[in-house]
């Protein structure tokens, strides 16, 4: 397992700016005719096309936007040019508080119609913490949603919730038979996976089909994980952090039967956020390159593969737009950044020279 290998050079890439004007950026997902559709934590959805920012779209549910919460991730649907489907992850309310929430709808004419909601994660926490939110289609079909703790440590061991979990569903918002605690008894069957503290990055391992994550630490111990069914990622049995402040969480432990190890951590935090496989051209040697965005230090971080283990890490555009709260790569092979700023923006990330 590497720590802290970083190389530092001077950047083979500027952040150009497509828009700003947005209010603290969150998730974005790419439409035919070079349509992107951004997400704003307090609760607006934008559409960016040929350089100009819309006005808010109309159909957005009411989110509950206080601390990390808000309107987060944000997935079109694999069919999207025949079905016209968006999918929406954000903090909703109701009995004892909020949780992570999921809908989709109809995007047509620059407004969404037609709002189902999928999924209400349990139980409603009053926090305003961790509410996880990215979304995934894999190669199968299936819709991932990441979760957080709501900073409630031991619902993170507790299957009969969704708390700390990744769940996995079909694109109607039903339960695939092949989910891993389907048939459990007491269990939720909409998890797939278990112990996270908080996922804010998924990504679709081009080579291997296989679903990576990554999650906050507490204070150091971001870790990057492949997703097995039904397996049990530790939190907070197991860490590489400590309380902020310092001192162990719970028995200090780091490792433990039946408990996955991270692929990848690091020690200090991060602050992870965003997370994509680069597979263009656009960028010489960076082909099959894992990409993170930083939030506590401004910066975009690759990691460089080799034999399906992280070999090496690279700082990029280091404090040059502030927090990165996303990282995609688009149809085009460039990749696009999002920065988590009250005055926030759009980046497309191209070649220096």
């Amino acid at each position: 397992m590497l720590v802290g290998c970083e190389a530092r050079s001077a950047s083979p890439v500027i952040a150009t700016k497509v828009v700003g004007g947005l209010d603290h950026p969150w998730g974005m997902t790419f439409l035919p005719d070079n349509e992107i559709l951004v997400t704003e934590r307090g609760g607006q959805l934008r559409s960016v096309q040929k350089g100009k920012l819309s006005p808010p779209i109309a159909g957005v549910p009411k989110v509950y936007a206080q601390g990390q919460g808000g309107l987060l991730g944000i997935a079109a649907h694999p069919q999207f040019s025949e079905n016209r489907l968006i999918y929406l992850a954000y903090s909703g309310m109701g009995k004892g508080g909020a949780s992570t929430e999921l809908v989709r709808a109809q995007y047509k004419q620059g407004k969404l119609s037609n709002l189902q909601k999928l999924f209400v994660a349990l139980p409603k926490v009053d926090s305003a913490h961790h509410f996880g939110g990215r979304l995934l289609f894999d190669k199968q079909g299936y819709l991932y949603l990441t979760l957080g703790e709501r900073g409630q440590q031991d619902l993170a061991q507790d299957i009969s919730n969704h708390a700390g979990g990744v769940v996995r569903l079909h694109d109607d918002g039903s339960v695939p038979e092949s989910n891993p605690f389907k048939d459990k008894a007491g269990a939720a069957p909409e998890l797939f996976t278990y112990g996270h503290r908080n996922v804010q990055g998924i990504a679709l391992n081009p080579s291997s089909g296989q679903v990576w994550t990554h999650e906050h630490g507490p204070q150091g111990g971001d870790e990057i994980n492949i997703l097995k069914a039904g397996a049990n990622y530790g939190w907070p049995v197991i860490t590489y952090g400590e309380q902020y402040g310092g001192g162990p969480i719970g028995k200090g432990k780091t490792q433990q039967a039946g408990m996955e190890q991270p692929l990848h951590y690091w020690v200090p935090s991060i602050a992870p956020s965003g997370m994509t496989f680069y597979s263009g051209d656009k960028y010489s040697g960076w082909n099959g390159s894992l990409f993170v965005g930083s939030l506590k230090f401004s910066k975009l971080v690759r990691l460089t593969l080799v034999g399906g283990k992280i070999a090496a890490e690279e700082s990029l555009l280091e404090d040059e737009i502030g927090r990165i709260r996303d990282v995609q790569q688009g149809p085009d092979g460039y990749l696009y950044l999002l920065n988590d700023e009250t005055n926030g923006g759009l980046y497309r990330l191209e070649p220096s020279q």
